[in-house]
């Protein structure tokens, strides 16, 4: 199956995507069928903040109907960020949406995880991932270490790199969340986290939403 990307919030992410699945297809029979299109993350940044859906899901729209007519038969927004209009979105797409949000929420309740914590945007922390993860307690970090993650993401993924002291806050904010609310695994809520989490070691069990995403993306590519 050609697969469209919506790319671009942030590029790390876009990149994180199109390398692994460079990699997952690289040892199997099939060729893998990728076309990308380039979404403004400072667009969609002013829109999840004001909280315009619609707004955001025509554009997804507009460059998802540019993605179709290159061939591609579905489509997946490489942006956790962008699936605060998913379900907008997925109204008005002309393709299937592979959704981030459903890749994880099956892939949780079929690992028995009950309580998790998280760290990304604040949209995506206070929200819970978009009130999708039912029947799991998500904590978020408390008191100003929610803006102090968010602000850091935010920066890191705009620029498309990582400080230490950027990752310095991502890692205490999950140790804290593992230590002090006693959560089973903390989720990278953002996927633009690799970029702070990739080869290191943080203290506590990470899970990255984006690879159970990429997981879900190449199944389809495979069909």
């Amino acid at each position: 199956m050609h697969i469209g990307l919506i790319g671009g919030i942030g590029p790390a992410a876009t990149d994180y995507y199109y390398r692994w699945l460079i990699r997952t297809f690289a040892g199997r029979p099939q060729a893998l069928e990728l076309t990308i299109a380039h979404a403004d993350s400072p667009t969609l940044l002013s829109h999840l903040a004001e909280g315009k859906a619609a707004e955001q899901a025509a554009i997804f729209e507009r460059l998802t109907r540019r993605l179709q007519g290159a061939g591609a038969e579905a489509v997946a927004v490489t942006s956790i960020a962008g699936h605060f209009c998913i379900d907008a979105f997925k109204a008005v797409s002309p393709l299937p949406v592979i959704d981030l949000l459903s890749s994880v929420a099956r892939r949780l309740d079929a690992a028995g995880y009950r309580r998790v914590g998280i760290l990304g945007t604040k949209g995506a922390m206070v929200s819970a991932l978009y009130g999708r993860l039912k029947g799991i307690e998500v904590m978020a970090p408390a008191g100003a270490a929610l803006d102090q993650v968010h602000q850091a993401y935010v920066d890191m993924a705009v620029s498309g790199a990582v400080s230490a002291a950027q990752r310095r806050v991502f890692f205490d904010s999950g140790r804290r969340l593992t230590e002090d609310a006693g959560v089973e695994a903390v989720l990278l809520g953002g996927t633009d986290l690799f970029l702070a989490f990739d080869g290191q070691e943080p203290g506590f069990k990470a899970i990255d939403c984006a690879l159970l995403h990429m997981a879900d993306i190449a199944d389809e590519a495979a069909r």
